[in-house]
């Protein structure tokens, strides 16, 4: 039985283990398109055009 409860407990740190890791990778890729959008002003013509259709002024 302990080592029923052993393995359980090593299985959910593995999985914990997986979960950073992936975070980890999305945040990676999603600070890369930042760096990359911000880097052409994407961003910036993105949020202009947000601001124009909400106030109507085009």
């Amino acid at each position: 039985m302990n080592l029923l409860k052993r393995l359980i407990h090593e299985e959910e740190a593995q999985t914990t283990a997986e979960y950073a890791l992936v975070i980890l990778g999305a945040a990676a890729i999603a600070g890369a398109l930042i760096a990359w959008a911000a880097g052409g002003g994407a961003i910036k013509k993105f949020f202009t055009k947000v601001f124009e259709k909400l106030t109507g002024s085009f």
